[in-house]
């Protein structure tokens, strides 16, 4: 059994063939599947997945490139729901920074707070966090060790194989591995891989983006989690049924599913 971590199903892309996508995934053994909240605009579309479907969970949060929406997202609204297993995705992403230093930096300000503020409701709750970090493995460390998310723990979404992040395996925190593992211009993270410690291992999609070989171009869906499952098995030299079991494992103590 396969379960797809991080698949935003609420994806318009989706929409069409849901049913066919779902089947395809169940055929290939994926049996399991989390959305993540980033945009509160899908977050009914979320919850109406997650209630037709008995193995379709999802998360409340909100992405950093949605850091607008967050004051205006009642969390308590949906944190009870019980298909509800985790906070996110949140985080930092510096990627697209615009506007002047003092503009970059009011935005940097601004994701910080909003993240933090997500830190402290995933502690409230007690709900594990999924985390979203581009070009900003230093201040997403800082803030998840100051702000004790350890007591939650979570998962590093696309995990972007900075060996500085790596220690945050000893603060709860689990590595999310997806389609870029198959990537020609994955060298960091095919040598990272074997340093990231078994037990802290889980698969995703993060569909329909970053589709792996050999699907690249097209959409990505749960069924492509075997490609990433069957690459980490030939780079860590373990039968994939035992690949499977590790990470299905990994992914049920962190989200508290069965």
């Amino acid at each position: 059994m396969i379960i797809d971590t991080h698949i935003h199903l609420d994806d318009a892309r989706y929409r069409d063939d849901l049913d066919a996508v779902l089947d395809r995934a169940r055929e290939g053994e994926v049996k399991r599947f989390i959305i993540p909240g980033a945009d509160a605009s899908t977050l009914e579309r979320a919850i109406e997945i997650a209630e037709k479907y008995n193995d379709v969970f999802f998360a409340v949060g909100i992405h950093p490139y949605d850091m607008h929406q967050f004051d205006t997202l009642p969390f308590e609204k949906y944190v009870g729901h019980e298909k509800c297993v985790a906070i996110g995705e949140c985080g930092l992403d510096y990627f697209r920074l615009e506007g002047s230093d003092a503009q970059k930096e009011a935005e940097k300000k601004e994701q910080k707070r909003v993240f933090i503020a997500q830190i402290e409701l995933a502690k409230k709750y007690k709900k594990p966090l999924i985390v979203h970090i581009r070009d900003a493995s230093r201040d997403s460390k800082e803030i998840l060790l100051k702000y004790d998310a350890k007591e939650v723990g979570g998962v590093l979404h696309c995990y972007n194989a900075d060996d500085e992040l790596l220690s945050l395996a000893n603060e709860g925190f689990y590595f999310g591995i997806g389609g870029v593992l198959t990537f020609k211009n994955a060298k960091k993270l095919v040598n990272v891989l074997p340093k990231i410690p078994k037990e802290k291992l889980i698969i995703e999609t993060d569909g329909p983006y970053l589709t792996p070989t050999p699907h690249r171009g097209e959409r990505n869906e749960p069924f492509y989690t075997t490609f990433v499952a069957q690459k980490i098995s030939e780079l860590l030299d373990t039968p994939l049924k035992k690949i499977k079991e590790l990470t299905t494992h990994n992914a049920q103590k962190l989200f508290h599913i069965s």
